[in-house]
């Protein structure tokens, strides 16, 4: 006599039903580019929510537009009949870039570094050079709230540039953030974070006042003038100038930048410290 099968009772499935159907089911593992925007937006939203951070990405370099363009002080280097504000945004658009970039990721990075929090991410699927990523993102997107910014304020005092300069300034923009990106992470992976905030602070003052950034080299003395030439800030400086005021683009100020850009990286790649 033979066995009776009884159908499956209702409500259930067979066994390999089942095993296929939670198998299907398991949540997937983020691709990389997810987690890498997923960091992207979370570094950025810390740098603009802190208040200090702030001050650095935008009060500070609008405080100094409005302040070099009510005083005289850009007047020797107005050319073609430039006014002040159209002298003074390249540079203020170069001292954000060095603000976000350099400083305000620095200092970040520098106590994420401290606090064991790059060590973490750094063994998660996210790895380091999805982290990097994500910092270099970062920057970014907040360049754009910083060029937004500056732009409308410029535009109030009387700035009108032409698209094709706002168009050439990006790339421009870019390349700076990339340098100052690896040089500030290069003295946040290899100092304290507490020498990392000293230094990173310090630097950004010495630049602003007098790494070309602000004012052109010809405020400086001969030799002092071919010293700051080299230095990356004065390169960004003069390029973006050159690209807003018109004058002859020169070579020389973006083989010095792109060689900073370079020789930051190299360093980063073969100095960071994770812990």
């Amino acid at each position: 006599m033979s066995r009776t099968q009884h159908p499956p009772t209702a409500g259930t499935a067979p066994q390999s039903h089942q095993l296929t159907g939670s198998a299907s089911q398991r949540p997937r593992a983020a691709s990389l580019s997810r987690r890498v925007l997923a960091q992207a937006l979370f570094e950025t939203m810390t740098m603009v929510r802190n208040g200090e951070q702030l001050l650095l990405l935008v009060i500070l370099p609008v405080m100094a537009l409005v302040g070099l363009t009510f005083t005289d002080l850009l007047d020797p280097y107005r050319v073609d009949g430039a006014s002040r504000v159209d002298v003074a945004v390249p540079g203020i658009l170069v001292l954000c870039v060095i603000s976000s970039a350099f400083s305000g990721q620095g200092i970040q990075t520098g106590f994420d570094r401290r606090y064991g929090v790059l060590r973490h991410l750094s063994t998660t699927p996210l790895g380091r050079s999805g982290l990097i990523a994500g910092k270099l993102l970062a920057i970014l997107a907040v360049l754009v709230l910083q060029y937004l910014v500056i732009a409308a304020v410029a535009a109030w005092l009387g700035w009108r540039p032409s698209g094709l300069a706002v168009l050439g300034s990006i790339p421009l923009l870019v390349l700076v953030a990339v340098t100052f990106t690896g040089l500030g992470m290069l003295i946040a992976g290899t100092l304290r974070a507490e020498a990392t905030l000293a230094v990173l602070n310090v630097v950004w003052v010495a630049l602003a006042a007098g790494g070309g950034v602000l004012f052109p080299l010809t405020t400086l003395p001969g030799w002092l003038s071919r010293l700051v030439a080299l230095l990356p800030s004065s390169a960004a400086g003069e390029l973006v100038r050159e690209c807003f005021l018109g004058t002859p683009a020169t070579l020389a100020p973006l083989l010095v930048l792109g060689v900073w850009a370079v020789l930051s990286w190299a360093a980063t790649v073969k100095w960071f410290r994770w812990v």
